[in-house]
């Protein structure tokens, strides 16, 4: 019934400074960008290598997103990666924090978490 993931849809709080963490940083490309004037707020679809997208939005005055302690609701949002190692480096090269590399205990994969401008956090998880 399901075929995979088409999108996820992000709420940013400084439009600009999420667009280039997402773009430059995590290297998604810019697939449609509009600014939507009825409701004074960008949208930005942004693709990856595997067809699946992400919206990132801005809309004016919305709630910040608790992310600690965790709340209930989406957790995080995960990234395949190849190598893990080169991913990690390029984030920490572009002043990204990153959490040190742990091992899935059930799969024994390779992952570490680090956080949006916004502190979403996101998880690499590697192949």
């Amino acid at each position: 019934m399901l075929l995979g993931v088409h999108h996820a849809a992000i709420i940013c709080s400084n439009y600009e400074q999420s667009k280039f963490f997402y773009t430059q940083i995590l290297g998604l490309s810019i697939i449609a960008e509009h600014y939507r004037e009825a409701r004074q707020s960008w949208k930005l679809d942004l693709g990856m290598p595997d067809g699946s997208q992400i919206e990132l939005f801005s809309f004016q005055d919305a709630p910040a997103r608790p992310s600690y302690p965790e709340a209930q609701g989406l957790r995080h949002l995960a990234f395949k990666v190849e190598n893990l190692d080169t991913v990690v480096a390029h984030l920490k090269q572009s002043g990204v924090a990153v959490e040190p590399i742990r091992v899935d205990e059930y799969t024994g994969k390779r992952f570490t978490f680090f956080s949006d401008p916004d502190d979403l956090p996101l998880e690499l998880y590697e192949l």
